[in-house]
C-alpha cells in the first residue's frame, strides 16, 4: 500500500518561495494521480494542485494557479510544490494524498 509523508514546511516572508515535498514508499507509485491538499486554521481542506500518474498533466485551484507548480518525479517515488510569491493566506499545513492516503502534514506559515 502506498504510504506518503511531506516535508518542507517553513517559516516564510510574504513573496518568498518555498518547495514542499512528498515521499511514497509502496509499490507501483507511478500508477497514482497524486494531490497536494491544504487546510487553514478554522476552514477545511481543500484541493490545491493535482498531477496525474506520468505527470504530463497538472490542475491548480484558481487562488495557486500561475504561483505554484506541481510535480513529480517516478524514479524518485516524490512528489514537489513549488510555491512562489507567497502570501498570508496561503498559510496552511499542506497535506499530500494518493491513493486514499495521506500524509500527516506540513505546516506552512506566510508572515512578515
Amino acid at each position: 500500500q502506498l504510504q506518503v509523508v511531506e516535508s518542507g514546511g517553513n517559516l516564510m516572508p510574504p513573496g518568498g518561495s518555498l518547495t514542499l515535498s512528498c515521499v511514497a514508499s509502496g509499490l507501483m507509485f507511478i500508477n497514482y494521480n497524486m494531490v497536494w491538499y491544504r487546510q487553514a486554521p478554522g476552514k477545511g481542506r481543500e484541493l490545491v494542485a493535482y498531477i496525474n500518474y506520468s505527470g504530463n498533466k497538472t490542475q491548480y485551484d484558481d487562488l495557486v494557479k500561475g504561483r505554484f507548480t506541481i510535480s513529480r518525479d517516478n524514479t524518485k517515488n516524490m512528489v514537489y510544490l513549488q510555491m512562489n510569491s507567497l502570501k498570508p493566506e496561503d498559510t496552511a499545513v499542506y497535506y499530500c494524498w494518493g491513493n486514499d492516503k495521506w500524509g500527516q502534514g506540513t505546516q506552512v506559515t506566510v508572515s512578515s
